[in-house]
């Protein structure tokens, strides 16, 4: 937990002070440009890769009645048999997190009054699903509400989503509600894995790493906005100058604004390595994107290639006089022996 912190706070040192000291256009310019190569390269290759794995066999991971005899209900979300059962289920996993929504917890009662001990018992936990439903679609918004950097003029949408994001206007600027919402949600996530201890026993560094990341990018973001401020202007036109393969001069921009480029841009080489591919990654995964039906449909591997058999006579007529050497019993006696 904590090599993962100090390594993002020694990116972030890093950019700070290269900034400062006169190496702008690499983290700027130059490191933009790879984490946007690398990342739209890494995630073509895992999908593809994806896409290519067999699946030879029916696997999908299901949680109710599946179709059977007519007077039994089935479960056609938790437990689809055709296709159209499956794009419901998609949807409802990609846009609701379905399956977190029905998460159980285990614990362990002591002096359990029914048990007279110990006792172990599940109960239904939903702040999981609530934080992490508010951190994705906050973080998606905040995604989208930065495309006014990269676009002139700035589009009706965009707009009218600042408008809705900033309705509870405080101070100057404007505080974006999605903005603190989503620190919130990857706090809960955060100190969900470090105080959980069961979480934290098995929570490696990989699991860590993404999670102090994108705080730091959300401070740093945040800072630029409400603290340590710098000029939006300038930054636009830098943003644009990238946009548009004509970068520009770097001057007059807070070195803190190199800072979170540098954690965006980190973050951008990580993901198609990391867990966090999970997002494109639901489509391609059999236990989601198959329909329970492999008592009506016969799935045939289709990578097996055929095998060549060696049936039992036609060993026993290339080993036979070994085998009898060796005593064992024959279906065919040797020539000789038969003789």
């Amino acid at each position: 937990m904590f090599n993962s912190l100090l390594l993002v706070l020694l990116i972030g040192a890093t950019a700070w002070a290269g900034a400062a000291i006169g190496l702008a256009p690499l983290f700027g310019v130059v490191l933009p440009y790879v984490a946007v190569v690398v990342f739209i390269a890494g995630v073509i290759w895992r999908m593809v890769y994806w896409a290519k794995s067999p699946v030879p066999f029916c696997i999908p991971t299901t949680g109710g009645q599946e179709v059977s005899l007519d007077f039994i209900k089935p479960n056609r979300i938790d437990c689809p048999s055709n296709t159209w059962d499956v794009v419901r289920r998609m949807f409802l996993e990609v846009f609701f997190f379905r399956s977190l929504f029905r998460n159980t917890v285990a614990d362990v009662r002591e002096n359990d009054p029914i048990s007279k001990g110990p006792r172990t018992i599940y109960f239904s936990s939903k702040w999981l699903w609530v934080f992490a439903l508010l951190f994705h679609y906050c973080f998606l918004l905040v995604f989208i509400r930065h495309f006014r950097f990269f676009m002139e003029p700035i589009p009706s949408c965009i707009k009218f989503l600042e408008t809705i994001d900033g309705i509870m206007q405080v101070g100057s600027p404007r505080f974006f509600m999605t903005g603190g919402l989503v620190l919130v949600g990857v706090l809960f996530l955060l100190g969900r894995r470090i105080y959980d201890k069961r979480l934290r026993y098995i929570s490696l560094f990989n699991d860590y790493f993404p999670l102090w990341l994108i705080t730091g990018i959300i401070s740093t973001g945040l800072c630029l906005r409400y603290f340590d401020k710098t000029e939006i202007a300038q930054v636009k036109i830098f943003v644009m100058g990238l946009t548009h393969f004509a970068p520009v001069t770097t001057a007059g921009i807070n070195a803190l604004f190199f800072t979170h480029l540098t954690l965006v841009c980190v973050l951008l080489l990580y993901f198609p390595f990391s867990k966090l591919m999970h997002m494109p990654g639901v489509f391609f995964s059999p236990t989601r994107n198959l329909a329970n039906n492999s008592r009506r449909v016969r799935h045939i591997n289709p990578w097996n290639p055929p095998k060549q058999y060696f049936t039992y006579a036609e060993y026993e007529d290339t080993y036979r006089d070994a085998m009898a050497e060796a005593g064992l019993p024959l279906d065919k006696q040797p020539e000789k022996a038969a003789e």
